[in-house]
């Protein structure tokens, strides 16, 4: 994380809130393994929200199968409202996507 906003959850909080595969995800930049996630194949109408602060991000609607085994969607709620993050680990590139919030 970069910067820290007064207004948002502390790690204590997180940790009560969060189970550990969420706070994993959303604070030590872990990833769930592909196809095992909550939202992965859903398909219900909705919106989906940042866990940790609530923030709006993607609608069902622009939500597709990438056949990667994590939810994918092709438009954000607007603009920046998440952030790109390039990862070059493990032999390959791919594109982390984070709250711009709360990161």
């Amino acid at each position: 994380m970069s910067e820290k906003h007064d207004d948002l959850p502390g790690e204590s909080d997180l940790k009560l809130r969060l189970t550990p595969m969420q706070f994993h995800v959303t604070q030590e930049a872990g990833t769930e393994r592909p196809f095992t996630g909550e939202f992965w194949d859903t398909t219900e109408p909705g919106t989906y929200h940042c866990i940790v602060c609530g923030t709006e991000l993607f609608d069902s609607s622009s939500k597709f199968d990438a056949h990667c085994g994590w939810p994918s969607f092709y438009e954000s709620l607007g603009d920046g409202k998440i952030e790109y993050i390039t990862d070059r680990t493990l032999g390959m590139t791919r594109t982390e996507v984070r709250c711009a919030n709360c990161h």
